[in-house]
């Protein structure tokens, strides 16, 4: 019983997150929280924390955006028993902004000269104008949106 409260009391508190101008309020990384893809622990590269929602209150915390999508675009290996419907939502930090945005409606740079904790990288940004400046001043290759990132993307970064 004390788990059903407690798992409610998470997703009624994850489902008030505000995503705007400070982005979720809550979901910071403790110093244990490993990510799943690659093991690292995430709390060392705040500036490069992504985070995801299950509809159940459960969170996941990655290094960098690559890895995030590297969880999404294979669930049955990372998550086994969750499928896409499960996800409620996740997040990755705005490069200039530095603090997190929705994942799903972010501009993403691949190519440039900017490297994350695990090398090349996806880099978020809240806003198209921003993006595109940066993947000028920046030798990036292109810019792509959510559902523009697969996995040949990602092996291309990798």
């Amino acid at each position: 019983m004390r788990r059903i409260v407690i798992t409610v009391v998470a997703v009624a508190l994850l489902s008030a997150l505000p995503v705007g101008a400070n982005g979720p309020t809550v979901g910071k990384p403790s110093p244990k929280d490993k990510c799943p893809v690659c093991g690292m622990f995430v709390s060392k590269y705040p500036d490069w924390v992504a985070m995801l929602v299950f509809k159940d209150g459960t969170l996941r915390y990655f290094d960098g955006p690559k890895d995030l999508f590297k969880f999404l675009l294979d669930l049955k290996q990372f998550a086994p028993g969750k499928g896409q419907s499960d996800i409620d939502r996740f997040f990755v930090n705005d490069y200039y902004a530095v603090r997190l945005i929705d994942g799903r409606s972010a501009f993403y740079v691949i190519g440039s000269d900017i490297y994350g904790p695990m090398g090349k990288e996806l880099i978020p940004f809240e806003k198209e104008t921003e993006a595109r400046e940066f993947l000028k001043d920046h030798g990036g290759r292109n810019m792509l949106r959510y559902q523009d990132v697969t996995s040949r993307v990602l092996q291309e970064l990798d």
